[in-house]
């Protein structure tokens, strides 16, 4: 496929999906005062099958044993009279086609319903009415960190209703209720009558995925979106730049991924805007994070931009020189990433190797002059604060600092700090938080270490908010992030090796009250195999598939 194909080309070539009535109905469930719903409360229909089973798991769920049928050649999802959308919300008519296919296009069996739908005694489900609430339903809106993604999803016989806000908890009620639908031995799709009240712990839930130290091509990264949407994460972190390669091609320094790329593999605009958008159809924000501290693929791409450093007498470039006018360069690089990706927050900040600073008599001088003396700290916080935070904020974006910048006291304002360090994160978030910042922790969900076994379960049995502070200051931590780093993981594994290992950060960051690892067992086997249906290649977390075992 030509890179000068436009967006809606890639789109549509690279998701193929059967055409599905969609239409206004007239029809729709009667409006309830919805009270705060009750912790989580799971009701398991004696006679429910195990594909049913929800991840991540609900705040509050009722399910009960009536189960109605869907005929594909009927069923209908559709939009509920009363909704602010329509029609011409393309975000929904996408969702749509995409979870029709979910739900009928996965089947085991090739022919739907080997006996009559009228041979079962189940009456039918006719439609789900999708019904949003806001007035303005925000169809053509990038999502953000105070977007709401609740629903209250209701399956009774005729028509079931999902009711939300915004589009963005219409799209979570989707993949809820294609969840909840099953198919029988006899090809027969089935739904427990249910109903669902839902929204998620943190606002923040995220998937950090490293580009730099393996190039990751479009239909990893996409295939990969597509499992955040099914476990309900709704942040792709990319880490796009860092030492090793600088695949971004940038408008105004194409010169960066020329010579700073591994050969051809980069992401032009066009690719760019392709992941932006397929991100925004599943409810997902893209925070970019362009590694301005590990610099050496930068300094390919630009001259003098990094700091050399004497080791034996032999200079060599290492972090970005703050002698150097980098301010300049650094103005219309981050304008242009402002302009590019549209969410509200860029990820920069890291920690430095002072040594090299150390080594380069140029770099003591202009110390020296700043009133320094020997603190490379200060010197680190003047680069921090001067070069990026200042920058990034005259564009009117917020940003997201890994913890080391807090700890070398940058001065920071409406700044996210990450919290990474697995050594006593919880004081960490507790210092951070204290200081009045909001927080995101990533320092138990580092999934590139891998072990023999189930690690699934330390990673689930993780309790983000068990740190010293007030209730205010846990408010301040607004979520999470499943960090896969790409020393060792490219396409070939990157799938297996991620799923549905974040499945268990998935579920801890939405779910509230879910402690019972025997449960989420059991749910997330199902889920496994639900993923696998679907085309992603999650491992096993032990035995088989039921699908796997089924005949022809």
């Amino acid at each position: 496929m030509g890179r000068a194909m436009g967006l809606a080309g890639l789109l549509l070539g690279l998701v193929v999906v059967p055409a599905v009535l969609v239409s206004t109905s007239l029809r729709h469930g009667v409006p309830r005062n919805e009270a705060e719903p009750e912790p989580s409360g799971w009701e398991l229909a004696a006679d429910a099958v195990p594909e049913d089973s929800l991840w991540p798991l609900p705040q509050w769920v009722r399910t009960y044993p009536r189960q109605l049928q869907l005929a594909p050649s009927r069923f209908q999802l559709v939009h509920g009279a009363g909704s602010s959308a329509g029609p011409s919300c393309g975000l929904l008519q996408d969702a749509f086609r995409r979870y029709y296919e979910y739900i009928f296009g996965h089947s085991w069996r090739r022919t739907w319903g080997r006996r009559p739908l009228a041979a079962r005694a189940e009456p039918e489900l006719l439609q789900l009415q999708v019904v949003i609430e806001a007035g303005d339903p925000g169809c053509d809106r990038h999502p953000q960190l105070a977007s709401s993604e609740a629903y209250h999803l209701t399956v009774t016989e005729p028509v079931a209703v999902l009711k939300a806000p915004e589009v963005w908890g219409a799209l979570r009620g989707l993949e809820t209720f294609s969840q909840l639908v099953h198919e029988d031995d006899y090809g027969s799709f089935l739904v427990n009558e249910s109903e669902i009240n839902d929204f998620p712990r943190f606002a923040h839930r995220g998937v950090l995925l490293d580009t730099s130290r393996h190039y990751l091509p479009l239909k990893s990264i996409l295939t990969n979106l597509d499992a955040m949407a099914f476990n309900k994460f709704n942040v792709l972190h990319w880490h796009i730049v860092d030492d090793q390669s600088f695949p971004y091609q940038s408008i105004y320094f194409p010169e960066l991924s020329d010579k700073g790329a591994y050969s051809y593999l980069i992401y032009t605009p066009t690719d760019v805007r392709l992941v932006i958008e397929y991100a925004r159809l599943r409810g997902i924000r893209v925070i970019p994070e362009f590694d301005t501290r590990h610099t050496q693929s930068w300094g390919k791409g630009q001259k003098d931009l990094l700091t050399p450093c004497y080791n034996g007498g032999q200079p060599t470039g290492s972090p970005v020189n703050p002698v150097w006018n980098t301010l300049i360069l650094m103005t219309k690089f981050f304008k242009e990433i402002s302009n590019v990706f549209p969410d509200e927050f860029i990820l920069g900040g890291d920690e430095v190797d002072f040594s090299c600073w150390k080594s380069n008599p140029e770099v003591k001088e202009f110390m020296k002059k700043q009133g320094f003396g020997i603190d490379y700290a200060k010197l680190e916080s003047y680069y921090v604060q001067s070069i990026i935070l200042d920058i990034v904020s005259s564009y009117n974006k917020g940003q997201m600092v890994w913890q080391e910048v807090f700890d070398h006291k940058a001065q920071l304002k409406h700044t996210v700090v990450q919290v990474w360090m697995a050594n006593n994160y919880a004081r960490e978030l507790s210092r951070v938080t204290g200081a009045g910042f909001t927080a995101v922790l990533s320092a138990p969900w580092y999934l590139d270490y891998i072990s023999y076994g189930q690690d699934w379960k330390k990673y689930y049995s993780v309790e983000p908010l068990n740190f010293p502070g007030s209730e205010e200051q846990k408010k301040l931590l607004i979520g999470g992030e499943a960090c896969l780093w790409g020393e060792f993981v490219d396409a070939t594994n990157l799938t297996p090796r991620l799923w549905p290992r974040a499945s268990a950060v998935g579920e801890r960051l939405w779910s509230s009250n879910v402690t019972n690892l025997q449960d989420a067992y059991k749910r997330l086997t199902n889920h496994r195999c639900r993923m696998l249906r679907r085309g992603i290649a999650a491992e096993p977390v032990f035995g088989y598939c039921a699908h796997e075992a089924r005949g022809p």
